[in-house]
């Protein structure tokens, strides 16, 4: 699923930033554009570390 429409970033690709490291949404933005654009994914991908967050501390 497309979490970026704008940059075509996958919620796949959001989750590897996560795994190597990324811990918010401007690593990943730069890591791979999404949000750059129309900003409009960026709750997703707050929604996404959040939930990495809550997997990992679980």
């Amino acid at each position: 699923m497309y979490v970026c429409v704008c940059r075509a970033v996958t919620e796949n690709e959001v989750h590897d930033c996560i795994a190597a490291g990324a811990k918010s949404a401007r690593q990943i933005r730069d890591t791979t554009g999404a949000g750059g654009d129309c900003a409009s994914c960026v709750r997703k991908i707050c929604a996404i570390l959040k939930r990495s967050e809550e997997l990992a501390t679980a």
